[in-house]
């Protein structure tokens, strides 16, 4: 607990603080400005939140992080601390030290071997520290949004504090997984922020979880529909539809097998 506690206290550094917000104004928002059309939306749901919270979202590019941060007002996105895979991006010094920079990120355990500290998302929040992560784990590799980790709702509960949705929209266009270059172009990419959510009294992680979900892909879809943009369950949609095809497919080659271990059996 002792090297917890220890660990924790860069994320609550003043000094720290501010020379991040520093680097994310002068350096991380103008090179986002540079590369898309951000449209803000639902920042007014953002008046009156204060200490420890969750931020949540939906995870479909290595845009996401920043683009939460850089859209939040300072006061509250000075002290967010961004989890992050500890794999991918502590795996050497570079990209440690721009992670810890730009976004104050601390390491996700993925249990692939790499860094991360468990426990420590529940610590920053016990020390009033708020924090951004994403339930699906891990990028979308098809725009459509994954099942969601009860881990977030189960930390809201258990400290108390609230779960703050918001929504990407246009992200995964802009730079999917497969997409080895920046975007190009300066697409446009919706940041979307919802009402903080509470658990009700008596609600399990696995329900709360489940209304959070609802809550992503409600604010992603409405706004997706309002910007001509597609929407998470039309990605959903193309994936059962492409899932579909291939089982088809398996099927005619598998029947097309069996007819010809008849023809050579005759």
């Amino acid at each position: 607990m002792a090297e917890d506690s220890q660990s924790s206290t860069r994320y609550q550094s003043k000094l720290q603080a501010t020379t991040r917000q520093t680097a994310q104004l002068l350096l991380l928002k103008p090179a986002l400005v540079k590369l898309l059309k951000i449209h803000v939306h639902g920042a007014n749901n953002l008046d009156g939140l204060e200490g420890a919270f969750a931020v949540f979202g939906n995870h479909s590019s290595h845009l996401d992080a920043p683009l939460i941060l850089c859209s939040m007002p300072g006061r509250l996105s000075k002290f967010v601390a961004t989890g992050a895979a500890g794999d991918f991006f502590f795996g050497n010094w570079v990209k440690s030290l721009g992670m810890n920079l730009f976004m104050n990120a601390f390491a996700v355990d993925r249990g692939k071997g790499g860094k991360g500290q468990r426990g420590m998302a529940s610590q920053l929040l016990s020390d009033g520290v708020p924090i951004l992560l994403f339930p699906e784990g891990t990028r979308s590799r098809t725009g459509a949004m994954g099942p969601f980790i009860p881990g977030v709702a189960s930390l809201c509960i258990s400290r108390g504090v609230p779960a703050l949705p918001v929504a990407l929209v246009g992200a995964y266009a802009a730079w999917p997984s497969k997409q080895k270059h920046l975007p190009k172009g300066r697409p446009e990419v919706h940041v979307v922020f919802g009402r903080p959510m509470y658990p009700y009294p008596g609600e399990i992680a696995h329900e709360f979880n489940e209304r959070m979900r609802r809550q992503v892909l409600e604010l992603h879809d409405t706004t997706a529909r309002a910007y001509g943009k597609k929407t998470l369950a039309e990605f959903a949609r193309a994936v059962a539809l492409e899932k579909a095809g291939k089982s088809e497919i398996a099927t005619l080659v598998e029947d097309a097998k069996e007819q010809a271990d008849k023809q050579e059996g005759r």
